[in-house]
């Protein structure tokens, strides 16, 4: 299994302050890995470097074999796709018209999730937030991308749209892609998971095979993730951005 996307002794923040320290962290071909943390354990910045929003403090990063500053929409022309936590869709647009603005194909997209047939015409702030998620990850993955970086996936929404949304994920890696899945609900994610990190204050305090850390998980809950901040912030209060309301990592362009 070939590693597609690599962290190495990486330190990532906001102008000099570090929210993630000395990471290690690897996600191969057709594996999904979790990575998990209470809020403020830095798993928005890590994610959000990994994918070129922001560049590392310290350490690298390695993608698809090579080492990389890139910024996301060059990362996006490579193979990777962002679904970040605020659900990217353009509000003021169909779902029809949010599906074209990917890179890959809507009929792609309406095969993997059928449902969103009856709501093309439909404008996307009409849609329910569980609606919502189905669209950008159903944009993300008909662009067919060799990598999937999903933050907070199940955030907020009903139990069986998460069923939904974790199963197309798992059918995903099932076929080759390598998926970086940053949940804070550590029994969905290591439902479908491989593997997984635990993050506490900036740095993974535990990593193992999901089937591994199942066994432990009343602890794992207990111990790393009660509690927590809130997400780690900027100095001024804003934390990253992939381009504000309406933005669409996997289809940004230069």
């Amino acid at each position: 299994m070939s590693t597609l996307l690599a962290a190495r002794t990486m330190s990532a923040g906001y102008g000099s302050l570090a929210a993630v320290r000395e990471l290690d962290l690897e996600i191969g071909e057709g594996e999904v890995v979790a990575l998990l943390g209470p809020n403020g354990a830095g798993k928005t910045t890590t994610i959000m470097t990994l994918a070129g929003v922001m560049q590392p403090l310290d350490g690298h990063v390695e993608l698809f074999g090579e080492q990389t500053k890139a910024p996301l929409h060059r990362r996006a022309k490579q193979g990777l796709a962002l679904v970040p936590e605020d659900r990217s869709v353009f509000m003021g647009l169909t779902a029809n018209a949010n599906l074209r603005l990917g890179r890959g194909e809507s009929a792609d997209a309406l095969a993997l999730f059928p449902e969103l047939e009856p709501l093309l015409r439909r404008k996307a702030g009409l849609l329910s937030g569980g609606e919502q998620q189905i669209l950008t990850l159903a944009r993300a993955l008909a662009s067919r991308p060799r990598l999937l970086l999903a933050d907070e996936l199940s955030l907020g929404l009903a139990p069986l749209v998460v069923t939904r949304l974790m199963r197309a994920v798992r059918a995903a890696a099932d076929h080759g892609v390598g998926v970086l899945l940053v949940e804070q609900h550590a029994r969905q994610a290591l439902e479908i998971a491989d593997r997984a990190y635990v993050m506490r204050r900036g740095r993974v305090e535990l990593e193992g095979r999901s089937e591994d850390l199942k066994s432990q998980l009343a602890e794992i809950e207990q111990s790393y993730l009660a509690g927590g901040k809130s997400e780690e912030p900027s100095p001024d209060g804003a934390g990253p951005s992939t381009g504000g309301a309406g933005a669409s990592p996997e289809t940004s362009s230069p």
